[in-house]
């Protein structure tokens, strides 16, 4: 069986094992308070080039953005995401179940487009009964989209300027981040992230990591007592090593990106392999995300011998599945796969 079901499928890359083997018998503090995290979070400052980041670690992407929603939020604002957006579909109420509401906005190819944001905003502020309404009170973002779109410069520098305008926090979910940053013609690099986003995570769970992501906060701006809100929503590991190793581990010599780079790399060949057997792309898009569109009879063959996720149905009866590729894909894998087609 050939997997591209998603890129969380493989367990770590070596080298974290072969780390977590080296430290194994090792005694350090929990709680986060430990060497290995230490120095990750010394890393992750130096490849954001910034120096006077909070950075934490948690277990998911689900618990990320539940915590940073949740922690920055008062009790009467809510969340502006795109309807598309992970927070809006795909984390079975997480967020809702906070106490805070998702705003949902029309999004174009998975993305919140500035534009919708500002009439959106400017409504809500002209409303004479906006008392009586959630107050949006934080804009989230993800870099990729669910889509496997991006962001360029031009939007995310929009946003950031649309969200201080207003004085709410821009908030971009990175749990394939690497794959965002190294894809092929962006333009839009970590130290545009830093500057144009109040709070931002990048992913571990989906690059190379067996768990784990890395918030941070990039204005001094972690909300008081994040530890014990941690604890309080039960997202503070005893064993905080067990994060804190691999992120010390991914941005050691650039592993982080170049296991990215390569999956793109795998992401391209992929969509050159379906354009050649003529399967119709969903989507364009640039990261290890691609979208096709697959008739019953396909998907009935082809899942037999390959793993992949349905997406959504369209109206002609076709159905959209995602194929994704990750660090772990092999050109081997893809050859296996064009033969199959």
């Amino acid at each position: 069986m050939l997997y591209f079901m998603s890129d969380y499928t493989e367990g770590a890359h070596p080298k974290i094992l072969d780390r977590f083997r080296e430290q194994n018998l090792i005694s350090m503090p929990g709680y986060g308070d430990d060497e290995a995290s230490a120095a990750a979070k010394e890393k992750i400052r130096a490849a954001c080039h910034r120096d006077d980041l909070q950075i934490a670690f948690l277990v998911g992407g689900t618990q990320t953005n539940l915590i940073t929603i949740s922690t920055m939020l008062r009790r009467y604002e809510a969340v502006v995401a795109a309807k598309t957006g992970h927070v809006s579909i795909h984390e079975a109420g997480a967020i809702e179940y906070t106490g805070h509401k998702v705003i949902e906005l029309e999004g174009t190819n998975g993305k919140l487009l500035p534009e919708t944001l500002s009439v959106y905003l400017q409504g809500y502020h002209a409303d004479g009964n906006r008392e009586h309404m959630p107050f949006p009170g934080m804009v989230y973002i993800s870099h990729p989209t669910e889509y496997g779109t991006l962001y360029t410069k031009a939007e995310l520098e929009a946003l950031s300027a649309i969200c201080r305008g207003y004085d709410i926090p821009l908030y971009l979910d990175g749990a394939r981040l690497g794959y965002g940053l190294m894809a092929y013609d962006t333009d839009v690099s970590i130290d545009d992230i830093v500057r144009c986003c109040d709070v931002f995570y990048i992913g571990g769970t989906k690059v190379g990591a067996l768990c784990g992501e890395a918030l941070v906060f990039t204005r001094q701006n972690m909300p008081d007592h994040f530890l014990t809100l941690l604890k309080q929503q039960g997202a503070l590991l005893a064993k905080g090593r067990l994060v804190g190793t691999q992120f010390d581990v991914l941005f050691t010599d650039g592993l982080y990106w170049s296991i990215s780079r390569h999956a793109i790399d795998m992401a391209m060949a992929l969509k050159a392999v379906f354009q050649e057997k003529g399967y119709p792309l969903y989507i364009d898009s640039p990261t290890n995300q691609q979208f096709v569109a697959l008739t019953d009879e396909q998907m009935e063959r082809l899942g037999k011998d390959v793993a992949f996720s349905f997406w959504e149905k369209l109206p002609d009866g076709r159905t959209v599945v995602r194929f994704a590729t990750s660090w772990a894909t092999r050109p081997e894998d893809i050859e296996a796969l064009k033969a199959l087609l």
